[in-house]
């Protein structure tokens, strides 16, 4: 899950911040494309998409790998970094996006057979610099502007802005937002060839971490730490707070017309019915962690913990029933194959399972 990811890349910058001092030259993983013959069955995986009969997955150091039978297969594809990938999402049949630590937003024009670097911690501190001048700009600008050059001042690469990216969602082919670490968010409305920051159009004045965003049609939601959940105003150009009864972190959120589910901390989960105004919360029945949220055939999901527990939730929300699978190691991410299989990324590699209710 993006959490377990952004706590293991930061981690990693320390590291490497404790490494600057040294007299020999470090080469960046923004110039580093992942070596041929990487992957293996037990290559970490952090995420995983599907759209029809076709699987990508990220992981760790870069990693990308396509499957086109069911996951049965699964083959590395090149890629321009070797940063850290957290999320992969396909935005249409054929444009896939991945995003993860060093700002890196990856995009894919033929299904995930190529890679396009889009964003890295350079072009975006840039891009912050140019948005957030230190007089003028939008209201507000001075205060992001100085937030923007702590984050810079901790990378251990002058002018690398190390802050990652966690998700990335898109409502049609050119309208997505981007959202990271430290309250990041951008916005394009071009399909991802240019993107504006869209900090100042959240409320979150504390800055928390944004984990996730999701919708369907023009509803969009960002779901962060702290109970933190945000709706879209289209009409005001904003993300405003949504009151939920929750104060833990949300790691993913699922919309449905008609039906909102937040799902996150020790297998806390809260449907809403009418846009976030009152809030069920759904027995899940797990203490573990809900990192995933996977449709099912028709209006059915699929709820997965960190732990392998997987749950299918009713279309409207109002009940989760656990179902039956083999035990497997920590979960990252999950999603299905056209066939109704569960594909798991896994710290220890890629699953594919069949899935049967608990007798």
């Amino acid at each position: 899950m993006a959490a377990v990811a952004l706590a293991m890349g930061l981690a990693a910058a320390a590291f490497a911040m404790q490494q600057g001092n040294a007299n020999r030259p470090m080469r960046d993983v923004l110039d580093m494309p992942v070596p041929a013959g990487e992957f293996n069955k037990h290559s970490p995986a952090s995420s995983v998409a599907r759209q029809g009969d076709r699987l990508v997955a990220v992981g760790p150091r870069g990693l990308i790998v396509m499957s086109s039978d069911g996951g049965s297969h699964w083959a590395q594809m090149p890629s321009p970094v070797q940063s850290d990938l957290v999320s992969v999402r396909f935005s249409d049949a054929n444009t896939v996006w991945a995003v993860g630590h060093d700002a890196v937003a990856l995009r894919s024009a033929d299904g995930g057979a190529s890679w396009q670097r889009v964003l890295d911690g350079r072009s975006l501190l840039k891009l912050l610099r140019g948005h957030y001048p230190a007089q003028g700009g939008p209201e507000g600008a001075d205060k992001t502007r100085e937030e923007v050059e702590r984050w810079a001042s901790q990378s251990a690469t002058l002018d690398v802005l190390p802050t990652p990216f966690l998700d990335v969602s898109f409502a049609d082919a050119n309208d997505g937002f981007l959202v990271g670490a430290f309250g990041l968010v951008l916005h394009t409305v071009d399909g991802g060839k240019t993107w504006t920051p869209w900090i100042e159009h959240t409320d979150n004045p504390r800055r928390l971490h944004l984990y996730a965003v999701a919708g369907h049609g023009t509803q969009r939601y960002i779901a962060g730490e702290q109970g933190l959940l945000l709706r879209l105003d289209p009409a005001g150009n904003h993300f405003a707070q949504v009151k939920t009864p929750y104060e833990g972190t949300f790691f993913g959120v699922d919309v449905r017309p008609g039906r909102v589910l937040a799902y996150g901390l020790s297998g806390n989960a809260y449907v809403s019915k009418d846009e976030g105004t009152q809030w069920r919360k759904l027995a899940t029945g797990t203490e573990a962690s809900l990192v995933a949220a996977v449709p099912a055939g028709g209006e059915g999901l699929l709820l997965v913990s960190d732990a392998g527990q997987v749950l299918s939730v009713s279309p409207d929300g109002s009940r989760a029933v656990p179902l039956q699978i083999p035990y497997t190691s920590e979960v990252l991410g999950a999603a299905t194959t056209i066939s109704g299989q569960l594909v798991l990324a896994l710290v220890n590699g890629l699953r594919v399972l069949d899935i049967m209710p608990v007798r």
